[in-house]
């Protein structure tokens, strides 16, 4: 029987090809995910690893051959996928491993509409029938294959994005855009085509090597290039994309990075003036600047665990019309509730273009507090060490404790949140105060509780 104990994760599919997985069990996936969404046709694209038309082929075929009609988008971000996941009304599947290194590489999928696939929805199905059918032998194809057939969207998608932000009017600004070599290379220049920027391309060439950094913005060393092409060009901002695209980090005037906390309330503030009174989804270590400008913008903040799955869930659940992560992930109601670092990099772009002061000068309003970052420990006992920080703030006076998602203490000054990873043995710390003396006291206090 297939282990796949490695590879599925809580909401995907990844792991290093062939090591791990390979076309033939790509196909059976295929097959699987036709049987658990019972679905007559589905949709699939594929990002720029050499391993992914290959797997993405092989997954078509399995999907063939229980009968359901399938459109190949290609070459395509994973936000791409959910707008032709959405704007087709089919389930859909991206062959993509994100930001992470080259030899990996995994599947996202999703239901129609962009409705997610975890662990609860259907990927644990998925999964059971693939050890089933990799012990037992694969399933006879059905008497009617289903087609397959090539779409591309990219035009529709670039044409949805600018229907929904207009950014014809701004002024003209010069941005910079890092794509890692991954997939922003491929979607930015149709999406800001025809648009009053002037554009400064930075490893647009598609190469699933990463031949330059590897296509994770979320790590500091991955933006240096991109902060000294701004301070070196004088550019009004640069925009740095992941290996899949469908997160956008940013950097200010002076090469800064600015916080996607920052991001996701200056968001929050335009999809409010659109949308009076409604909701916003924020997982509970983003800052506390994003439900104060969301309740002053006249919205409801609603605070959810880290994690696509819970934001996407309480947004169908809420009719929340925006979510943003501290990750960069942002998601949107008129995308299908589906995340796009695309829109939310249109969204800086046009209000950044709609005044004239600087970047760094228009976010200031939103990046109230100091905060640490989130740092990581290497623990032997993740239960053993949440206990003792549990047992060392329960009582205190003025501070109290929730569990929703790890633990969270919270004082009238700061803040501090430590999560378990689901992979690894490590505990993840995240610190937020309203001067930086007491941000760096608060994480030594933790630390010092955290790694015994």
């Amino acid at each position: 029987m297939t282990d796949l104990s490695q590879i599925v994760k809580a909401y995907d599919v990844r792991g290093v090809v062939p090591a791990q997985w390979d076309a033939p069990l790509a196909e059976l996936f295929g097959a699987a995910f036709v049987e658990v969404t019972a679905a007559d046709a589905i949709v699939i694209g594929h990002d720029m690893r050499p391993s992914s038309p290959g797997l993405s082929g092989a997954f078509a075929r399995g999907a063939a051959a229980r009968g359901a009609d399938v459109t190949q988008i290609g070459l395509c971000s994973t936000d791409e996928l959910y707008f032709a996941s959405g704007s087709l009304g089919l389930p859909g599947a991206m062959f993509t491993a994100s930001h992470n290194p080259a030899q990996y590489n995994g599947i996202k999928m999703c239901r129609a509409g962009a409705a997610p696939v975890g662990q609860d929805t259907g990927l644990a199905d998925i999964r059971a029938l693939v050890e089933r059918w990799s012990d037992e032998g694969a399933p006879e194809p059905v008497a009617g294959p289903g087609t397959v057939t090539r779409h591309d969207v990219l035009g529709d998608y670039a044409a949805h994005l600018r229907g929904l932000v207009d950014l014809s009017g701004i002024r003209p600004l010069k941005v910079v855009v890092d794509a890692g070599n991954g997939m922003g290379g491929h979607t930015v220049p149709t999406v800001f085509a025809g648009l009053p920027l002037e554009l400064d391309a930075m490893y647009f060439e598609l190469d699933g090597s990463f031949p330059n950094h590897e296509a994770n913005p979320l790590d500091p060393k991955n933006i240096v290039d991109l902060q000294a092409r701004v301070r070196e060009t004088g550019a009004d901002l640069g925009l740095a994309f992941d290996g899949d695209a469908d997160r956008c980090f940013v950097v200010d005037e002076n090469g800064d990075p600015v916080s996607p906390s920052a991001i996701t309330a200056l968001v929050a503030a335009r999809e409010l003036a659109k949308h009076p009174g409604g909701t916003v989804i924020h997982n509970l270590i983003t800052s506390w600047s994003v439900p104060e400008v969301v309740r002053e913008s006249g919205g409801e903040p609603v605070r959810t665990r880290v994690g696509h799955s819970f934001i996407k869930e309480e947004m169908a659940t809420t009719g929340a019309i925006f979510g943003g992560e501290h990750s960069a992930h942002y998601y949107f109601r008129d995308f299908w509730n589906a995340d796009t670092g695309m829109l939310a990099a249109m969204h800086v772009l046009a209000a950044l273009g709609g005044q004239q002061g600087p970047l760094s000068q228009l976010v200031a309003q939103y990046d109230r507090y100091a905060a640490s970052g989130e740092i990581n420990s290497t623990v032997d006992d993740q239960t053993g060490r949440l206990a003792a920080i549990k047992t060392a703030y329960q009582g205190r006076d003025g501070v109290t404790l929730d569990e929703l998602d790890g633990l969270t203490v919270t004082a009238d000054d700061w803040w501090f949140n430590v999560r378990a990873s689901n992979t690894e043995p490590l505990l993840r710390l995240n610190v937020e105060a309203r001067d930086t003396a007491t941000a760096d006291r608060i994480r030594d206090e933790a630390l010092a509780i955290i790694r015994g």
